[in-house]
């Protein structure tokens, strides 16, 4: 493409048929060189704005089309609304290819309107409240859902996973919240107290006398309750005989108020144990609670795992017997 020069533009101006050659404008007796000061356009630097999403978490599962099984559950689960307010929540979002790794049958089963409230809870185990980005979300080890218990998050290898579930795709921002896809459906504890401790199979001694107290149906209700629970070998740890002792319907009194004094009213995570000085439980009695270079202790017994969820409460491993 050939320059033209500021004197050959003003030519073209000034010289009606007029030609430019050589740097001189020929061509008409009316050869006046008009010369223009240069227009300068200012244009005004804007800062980017990214347009809000404009669809909801439903709405954007639907749209993604990766997502069919888990909005038919929404929808049977009577979920729709609630996942399309305001929020804002958090999603983990079991894709197509998640749900179908689950036992075959079970999809078909959950969608029954009979087990609807089944249904809700797995969904809901899900959700956690509020807006957690990825960033935020690889720095928790742990987080309470809308169902109530809560997920473990742990970050190694470069995978973040939820409970059993790995993070494959983050942050698909909505209008009420974000998005955070896994590839496998993640389970929340429909065992109560009793039942998780029975399934553990290192409870068996605690199991004996919670059903010699006579305290199997209270530690089955909705509680929610948590409990400080001894190991087979904590109760091991008591004198010669003791265990017997408090198994005999005559010391049933004495028992419950051993029992009762391991149990706190409410769900306390271990988090929120952390930052008592003591806890007020079933028995009516305060069990101390001290944080020390140990461990965290609650009276005289060692706090070994804890945050066992389960349907009605959570469950704190402790490695002694503790005595009101």
């Amino acid at each position: 493409m050939k320059k033209f020069s500021l004197l050959a533009l003003s030519c073209a101006v000034a010289l009606s048929g007029s030609v430019y050659a050589g740097g001189k404008c020929k061509g008409s007796a009316r050869q006046t060189v008009v010369y223009h000061q240069p227009v300068v356009h200012t244009v005004a630097m804007r800062p980017l704005v990214h347009a809000a999403p404009e669809k909801d978490i439903v709405d954007t599962a639907v749209g993604a089309g990766s997502f069919n099984t888990l909005v038919a559950a929404v929808k049977a689960a009577g979920l729709v609304e609630t996942l399309k307010g305001k929020g804002p929540f958090t999603v983990f979002a079991p894709t197509d290819e998640a749900f179908a790794k689950l036992p075959k049958g079970t999809v078909e089963s959950l969608l029954k309107p009979e087990n609807k409230a089944k249904l809700q809870a797995i969904l809901t185990y899900h959700v956690v409240p509020g807006a957690v980005k990825a960033a935020d979300v690889v720095k928790l080890t742990g987080a309470t859902t809308v169902q109530g218990q809560n997920v473990d998050i742990k970050v190694a290898d470069g995978k973040v996973m939820v409970d059993g579930a790995q993070v494959i795709k983050t942050d698909i921002e909505t209008s009420n919240g974000v998005i955070h896809v896994i590839d496998s459906v993640i389970l929340p504890n429909d065992k109560d107290v009793v039942d998780t401790a029975v399934n553990a199979g290192s409870f068996k001694t605690l199991v004996a006398a919670v059903k010699a107290a006579g305290l199997v149906e209270t530690l089955k209700g909705d509680g929610p309750f948590t409990v400080f629970a001894p190991t087979d070998e904590a109760f091991a740890k008591l004198p010669a005989g003791t265990v017997e002792s408090l198994l005999k319907p005559e010391n049933k009194d004495k028992l419950i108020a051993i029992l009762t004094y391991h149990v706190v009213p409410g769900k306390v995570m271990a988090a929120d144990v952390v930052k008592i000085s003591s806890a007020k439980t079933v028995n009516g009695k305060e069990a101390p609670v001290r944080v020390s270079d140990a461990g965290v202790l609650i009276g005289d017994a060692k706090v070994i795992a804890t945050d066992i969820d389960t349907s009605n409460g959570v469950i704190h491993v402790i490695d002694s017997v503790i005595i009101p």
